[in-house]
């Protein structure tokens, strides 16, 4: 499955969450294959629990998770996804929320690329708003940054009311 024909469900948002899916899938793949090899009336372990972006990522790409070669596909679309997918790394002042997080991803895979993966980080020190940082690129949209660009209209207001 190439690049150009893998579709990211909503799930899916940094590289630490394709790289969870990447993994599950393996475990997935390495119970199938132990299973296949043991022998007639031996009992089985239980099956490894996939979370909802392991089956999100498999419906909606078409993955038969219990066929080899579509498991062994869906693995490699998702090691080149970690290698080459356009990342972004925004910073907020707190923690976001998962419902502010998905909106941001779906504008970004809408306006920018559909691959897109968000990492995110925090910056207590910026107050407000967030810095966005892409492989040549670095926006400030923080309080902090907008504070700085309007210190000399600050001081001159503070030296204006000091006057009075």
């Amino acid at each position: 499955m190439a690049l150009d024909n893998l579709k990211l469900p909503i799930q899916l948002i940094s590289q630490g969450d394709v790289g969870r899916v990447r993994r599950e899938l393996k475990d997935l793949d390495d119970f199938i294959c132990q299973a296949n090899l043991r022998q007639p009336g031996t009992p089985l372990k239980t099956l490894p629990k996939t979370s909802r972006g392991l089956s999100d990522f498999a419906a909606i790409n078409k993955i038969n998770l219990l066929n080899e070669g579509d498991r062994e596909s869906a693995t490699a679309s998702l090691n080149d996804l970690i290698v080459r997918a356009p990342v972004v790394h925004i910073s907020f002042a707190v923690d976001p929320s998962a419902a502010f997080m998905a909106k941001i991803a779906i504008w970004f895979r809408d306006k920018i690329d559909p691959l897109t993966l968000i990492n995110v980080g925090l910056e207590p020190n910026i107050a407000a708003g967030c810095t966005l940082q892409t492989d040549n690129h670095y926006h400030d949209f923080s309080l902090r940054q907008h504070f700085y660009d309007q210190h000399q209209l600050l001081m001159t207001m503070i030296k204006g009311e000091a006057a009075r």
